[in-house]
């Protein structure tokens, strides 16, 4: 597909499609995607929803997790993710980016821009990472307010509301303000930072029938679960929120040891996209074949040792 050609673009919005997939039997799998060429391969490999982690796009900037985003930075990589996988996308909405009018703000930004679904938190600004200690949360029912502003600006949004209060309130204090979200008008409950898997079957015993969102991210507080154990768990959506990116950074940083290094990349060439696989993933010559003056590209022939035009 090219996000080009109108044939090509869904003809549902992002929150019906999402709202969809969330009402499918089974867990719903959702990747983290900082960027686009990220969501394509997320696409690729057979992914049907993305996630869209507000700690991988500051992460992305060079900037700490700490509220420091604004809504027009985070529209920025939705707008991209959207576009390039044509696929509903649950984005990380942080503590709203101010009060009510501001969540509400963000909410009609993000539908605009190809959200599908949306989670806010619970704490104070400046915000921490989930699964970092001492998170100052705000009063329940101030949350519950900017929930219940979402829910009033959201068309077809999925609005999802995540607690961080497990870890200073107890499972019995997350479960209360997680009822209270709920009767705002929040679609499913993201329980943050929960510690281990008797955790996670206290909030499912506790909130029968709700929709729970699990969070498996890597080296935080939550053990190393797979998404068919969050499924027996009773959960019905799980997302991976900086993995991709994790990878990403790991690798560009061996490629960067290696050029300063050695002061070229022939140790990296076997860890590389190709040239090739690059255009196959973007749809270079479908695109270029829109457009009757853009001459077909024909890719190099290439060895280690130099590159000659075939």
């Amino acid at each position: 597909m090219t996000y080009l050609l109108a044939d090509d673009l869904p003809h549902e919005t992002a929150g019906r499609r999402f709202r969809a997939l969330f009402d499918q039997p089974g867990i719903l799998r959702l990747p983290g995607a900082q960027n686009g060429m990220a969501a394509l391969q997320a696409r690729a490999a057979g992914f049907d929803a993305l996630y869209l982690s507000g700690a991988a796009m500051t992460a992305s900037m060079g900037i700490p997790d700490l509220g420091i985003l604004t809504v027009d930075e985070a529209c920025f990589f939705l707008r991209q993710i959207a576009r390039a996988s044509g696929l509903p996308v649950l984005i990380d909405g942080d503590t709203g980016y101010g009060e009510a009018l501001n969540v509400m703000h963000m909410v009609r930004s993000f539908e605009e821009a190809g959200a599908g679904a949306v989670h806010l938190e619970d704490q104070h600004l400046p915000k921490k990472c989930g699964h970092l200690n001492d998170k100052r949360l705000v009063a329940p029912g101030e949350m519950a307010a900017k929930v219940a502003a979402a829910r009033r600006a959201a068309r077809d949004l999925v609005v999802i509301a995540r607690t961080d209060a497990a870890a200073s309130e107890g499972i019995e204090g997350a479960v209360a303000r997680a009822r209270l979200y709920l009767e705002a008008g929040a679609d499913a409950i993201f329980p943050e930072a929960l510690t281990s898997v008797e955790m996670f079957r206290e909030v499912r015993a506790a909130l029968p029938g709700v929709r729970l969102l699990a969070n498996m991210t890597e080296f935080g507080r939550t053990p190393a679960l797979s998404a068919a154990a969050f499924e027996e768990l009773g959960y019905d959506m799980v997302i991976w929120p900086v993995s991709s990116l994790r990878v990403a950074n790991k690798a560009q940083e061996r490629l960067y040891s290696a050029l300063a290094r050695d002061g070229e990349v022939g140790a990296m060439i076997g860890e590389m996209q190709t040239r090739q696989e690059l255009y196959d993933l973007i749809g270079l010559n479908e695109v270029e074949a829109l457009d009757a003056s853009i001459a077909a590209s024909v890719v190099p022939e290439w060895t280690a040792e130099g590159s000659e035009e075939g």
